[in-house]
């Protein structure tokens, strides 16, 4: 078993993800279902649907 830190340490820096969210593709309606349900869950702050949306709104022209 590991000792634990008895002194400060330093903050760990994340980086800053300025990417921009992905746009719904024109006359798809998957892309729109998504972009719907991510403004849906942006409005009630549930951001891990709002990741997964644009996850799934990048990976989605795949199959256009």
């Amino acid at each position: 078993m590991s000792e634990p830190t008895r002194y400060s340490t330093q903050p760990i820096e994340l980086p800053l993800n300025l990417d921009r969210e992905p746009d719904p593709v024109e006359a798809c309606a998957g892309c729109f279902e998504l972009a719907a349900v991510r403004d849906r869950a942006r409005a009630v702050g549930d951001w891990t649907t709002v990741s997964d949306c644009n996850v799934y709104m990048r990976r989605h022209p795949e199959g256009h």
